[in-house]
């Protein structure tokens, strides 16, 4: 698939000015509940992918970033770099933890805010995360310490849901039914070009975008939203917000959704799912 090396463009900020302390909570309280992990662990090639795309080398210092049960973390070690995860979520790093302690990778788990990273500046040659830090509240302030902690030279690597893809829809989706936080920004803003470029672009030497595609297969549509359902922070939040008649129209959208991007040609579910591997080479 081709790549688009980005410049600096300037991007509209969104109106309306969110608590962003309240959103944050909120989003925790979301990663925290169901478990994420067992979607987690099936986006595994995902962060295979963004290492190859990196190139990381054995004996770089790398720090995944709201790392989830730690795919990109594995991935990294699996390289034999060194490897920090950290997450806000203290129970999805025991996942990973326990991922690592299976493989017998040596990986350091520290719980941490990817607002607010517990590192000096210019400590990772690598910095990563994989469907992780495009949720975070406040987006300038995470790609902001991500640069900071990066050496210069090192690379950023991320893996990101585009707003047309099946992930980015399904927040629209979500949203329709229970609107976001007025003037929050959108997660898939994290998968656009010029969010890209204007968050990444004035510190760095290069900013590459890569349009790639993850494929969900599941049993049947009706278990991926079950999956999904129980599992997936934000679906779960979403449905626990509705009485039941909603919760119903909720599940008829989703399931209208999924029968939009499935190509599996029988009782299947074969969803791509199309987000962006970036790699910004740090100036």
């Amino acid at each position: 698939m081709n790549s688009t090396v980005l410049t600096h463009t300037q991007n509209p900020v969104q109106s309306g000015q969110p608590d962003l302390k309240a959103l944050k909570t909120r989003q925790q309280a979301a990663w925290s509940s169901g478990d994420y992990a067992i979607v987690g662990t099936t986006l595994q090639i995902v962060g295979e992918s963004l290492c190859e795309a990196m190139d990381l080398r054995a004996g770089q210092k790398v720090l995944d970033v709201a790392a989830g049960n730690g795919n990109a973390s594995l991935a990294a070690a699996r390289r034999f770099c060194n490897v920090t995860s950290t997450d806000y979520v203290p129970s999805l790093l025991e996942r990973g933890h326990d991922r690592a302690d299976a493989e017998r990778l040596p990986i350091e788990f520290r719980v941490a805010d990817a607002e607010a990273l517990p590192f000096g500046d210019a400590t990772f040659d690598a910095v990563l995360s994989t469907f992780g830090v495009m949720f975070v509240a406040d987006h300038d302030r995470a790609a902001a310490e991500m640069l900071r902690v990066c050496k210069p030279g090192g690379k950023i690597g991320l893996a990101n849901w585009t707003p047309a893809g099946f992930i980015g829809q399904l927040f629209k989706t979500l949203g329709k039914h229970v609107p976001p936080p007025a003037g929050a920004r959108s997660p898939a803003l994290w998968g656009t070009n010029e969010r890209l470029a204007e968050m990444f672009g004035p510190h760095a030497t290069s900013v590459s975008a890569t349009p790639r595609t993850f494929t969900f297969r599941y049993r049947s549509p009706e278990h991926w939203v079950e999956v999904f359902q129980a599992y997936y922070g934000p679906v779960l939040k979403a449905f626990a917000a509705l009485q039941p008649g909603a919760q119903s129209e909720l599940r008829r959208d989703l399931l209208q959704l999924i029968a939009q991007f499935n190509r599996s040609g029988d009782a299947t579910m074969v969803v791509p799912g199309e987000y962006l591997e970036i790699v910004v080479t740090k100036r």
